[in-house]
């Protein structure tokens, strides 16, 4: 098992832990929550739900509670916008017709334009 004799002792010592009614709803709540956010509520936006629920608890308690509980916060990407596109242009005709396969040489050019947005690095 890979235990030391002295920590399997001092674990059996040390006893069972016994889990208050009113702990156990705090620890249910906070999972119901945290799974509710999809992940995404940390220790200071879960301990404010919470104290409006009536649950006396502080962040650093909701933070032990968080990582007993294995919730880890998941970071959502923000939306970047690539393209600035004026919706006063005019969308060019579909002249290949879906037809990408020409009949010879120099018969089809094709091409792109990359927008760089101001202020963004790439």
């Amino acid at each position: 098992m890979r235990v030391s004799r002295s920590a399997y002792y001092a674990y059996l010592r040390r006893g069972a832990v016994i889990i208050t009614a009113k702990e156990l709803q705090l620890y249910r709540r906070t999972k119901r929550l945290f799974e509710k956010s999809r992940g995404s509520l940390g220790s200071r936006q879960l301990t404010k739900k919470l104290r409006k629920e009536g649950f006396k608890v502080g962040r650093y308690k909701v933070m032990k509670l968080m990582k007993k509980l294995n919730l880890h916060v998941k970071q959502r990407v923000a939306y970047k916008i690539t393209t600035m596109r004026k919706h006063s242009d005019a969308v060019a005709d579909n002249v290949l017709q879906q037809q990408f396969n020409p009949c010879g040489a120099n018969k089809v050019w094709a091409g792109d334009v990359t927008y760089r947005v101001p202020g963004v690095q790439h």
